[in-house]
């Protein structure tokens, strides 16, 4: 990518940042395309989520998620340090709201990876946010990237398939959407709209739109 875009990134003098949430079914790519972006452009800083999930062997707690029990994340949701939060596969996922803003006030943007349902909460939170949902190039291509994994049972694939076909119907309440048919060119359109140069990518263009409901509705 041109080095004039890279240079749009980071906010310069003294602004605040912008925070970007990146929202997509299971299986359609968003956590390697936001590793990809980030990457290619290190000045872009993740947010990292709390979690009730159980820490794997490979994680590292502060880095991957924060991990904590039931217990202090009820009690964190009540005094309201969460920019968001919700329950996905049994499991509690929330956004730090201090964390966020810590990062934006440093002029720094911040992405934010996260389902349709917390993108909401965030949406409403902080309304100048920019937002991108993450499509497979069919339903048939998401199937076989699932399983594909080769780490879930059955059980757990249909469940990911079904929750799959309800979250591609949200794709519209976006600023963007992506099709991710083909990684590199998923990612450079990442880049293109972080950068203020994705109105191809926008969810109000007739052509992107057109191509993104015919994938939701097949």
């Amino acid at each position: 990518m041109l080095a004039w875009l890279k240079r749009l990134f980071g906010a310069k003098d003294g602004r605040s940042g912008r925070l970007w949430i990146v929202s997509a079914p299971s299986g359609a790519g968003k956590t390697s395309l936001v590793r990809e972006l980030c990457r290619r452009q290190p000045e872009l800083e993740m947010s990292v989520s709390y979690t009730t999930r159980t820490q794997r062997p490979k994680e590292t707690d502060g880095h991957d998620y924060h991990f904590v029990d039931e217990a202090r994340f009820q009690a964190m949701a009540a005094n309201g340090d969460f920019l968001e939060h919700a329950q996905v596969f049994g499991n509690y996922y929330a956004t730090g709201r201090a964390d966020v803003q810590a990062i934006l006030d440093r002029g720094r943007n911040v992405i934010l990876e996260i389902d349709w349902q917390g993108a909401r909460q965030a949406r409403e939170a902080m309304p100048g946010a920019g937002s991108i949902f993450i499509l497979p190039p069919s339903f048939e291509e998401l199937e076989r990237r699932l399983r594909g994994r080769g780490s879930d049972s059955e059980e757990v694939i249909q469940r990911r398939l079904s929750e799959a076909r309800d979250d591609m119907g949200h794709w519209a309440e976006f600023g963007y959407v992506v099709i991710n048919d083909d990684f590199g060119e998923a990612a450079d359109a990442l880049e293109m709209i972080l950068a203020g140069c994705g109105e191809a990518h926008r969810t109000d263009n007739p052509a992107q739109r057109s191509r993104a409901e015919a994938i939701v509705a097949a």
